[in-house]
């Protein structure tokens, strides 16, 4: 086995075991844009403009990955999401 190869294969098994958790906000018929933003921006420490945008494509896509990390990070971000009133999903 080359040296290349032992290295991709090295990359490929450590981007494997470093995968982070995500929280999943979707798209619903009853919160405004405005409460989805001021959320994102209390609940997952967003920029306006990361929350704005994080909302139009909740809107337009259904569903946007709005943060990652560790498990024990979002945790209680997805909870405040969800106490909130949006539709969220820790994965």
């Amino acid at each position: 086995m080359s040296t290349k190869e032992q290295t991709l294969e090295d990359v490929l098994l450590k981007e494997e075991v470093l995968k982070e958790n995500e929280i999943i906000l979707y798209n619903d018929d009853v919160n405004t844009f405005d409460h989805v933003i001021n959320t994102l921006i209390y609940a997952c420490d967003h920029t306006a403009e990361q929350a704005e945008q994080c909302s139009i494509l909740v809107h337009y896509k259904g569903q946007c990955t709005v943060k990652t990390g560790s498990y024990k990070k979002l945790e209680p971000m997805c909870s405040m999401l969800l106490e909130a009133g949006l539709s969220a999903e820790l994965i």
